[in-house]
């Protein structure tokens, strides 16, 4: 791609996984990759332009989001303030003591607030402050939902699973309401992905699955790609199941 026909992605919950090669995804396809997290930039993420792209941003604090947002804003002023994806996909689901699973009568409230700020308000408040950004390119969103949100999963909280339910929902409202402004909405709902947070006992589950292995976060990727691009020019309100036949 040259200079005036390069494409901008804003993703969040850079700094590993899912995240992490979804940057190296787009960056192989000649984007300006924006990355946001409650971390600076590592050292160890081997992607052009990393240090001078990546935006620290805390999405448990919405003040936070509003800084950063503005920021977004002001380093997308060099590509005429258009955003071409933005791409929700971080995410938290605490744990109770020696990482057991959190349910819905042991959660304390406060942990269903944070998770639900992160989880689901972040990536609407992003999605709201970059409208202008995103009508300008005709662009995409995609929110990260979890095969969690849609069936009690053995590992996954109380917390998240709901928040990714919710999230699953406002992607369709999302789809409605940003479509005749020319923005597509849609949705990835990843099932058990290799990667370095896995729950013990994730193995059991991989002998039931009709593909019987785990998804490579490189496959997510894939699919995350293809919703940002022409490819999918006609694919919104969507979610997308990544889980090897996990919902079969």
């Amino acid at each position: 791609m040259t200079d005036t026909t390069r494409k901008t992605l804003v993703l969040t919950g850079a700094s590993r996984g899912i995240g992490h090669a979804t940057v190296k995804r787009f960056s192989r396809a000649g984007w300006r990759v924006i990355t946001c997290s409650r971390q600076d930039f590592s050292e160890n993420c081997p992607w052009p332009a990393g240090p001078d792209d990546h935006i620290r941003i805390d999405l448990a604090d919405s003040e936070d989001i509003g800084r950063g947002i503005s920021e977004i804003r002001r380093r997308l002023e060099a590509d005429g303030g258009r955003l071409d994806a933005l791409v929700n996909n971080a995410g938290i689901s605490p744990k109770a003591g020696g990482g057991r699973r959190l349910n819905s009568i042991e959660t304390p409230m406060q942990v269903w607030r944070d998770v639900f700020q992160v989880n689901f308000f972040a990536p609407i408040m992003l999605a709201r402050g970059l409208f202008k950004e995103l009508e300008a390119a005709k662009g995409s969103v995609v929110n990260v939902t979890s095969i969690a949100g849609s069936r009690v999963h053995p590992f996954a909280g109380t917390a998240y699973a709901t928040s990714k339910a919710a999230l699953a929902a406002l992607t369709r409202e999302m789809a409605s309401d940003f479509g005749p402004h020319g923005i597509r909405v849609n949705a990835i709902a990843p099932g058990e992905i290799e990667t370095s947070i896995l729950s013990p006992g994730t193995e059991k589950l991989v002998e039931q699955l009709p593909l019987r292995r785990l998804g490579q976060t490189s496959e997510v990727a894939e699919t995350i790609y293809f919703l940002c691009t022409e490819a999918s020019s006609y694919v919104t309100g969507s979610e997308i199941l990544i889980n090897g036949g996990q919902h079969v």
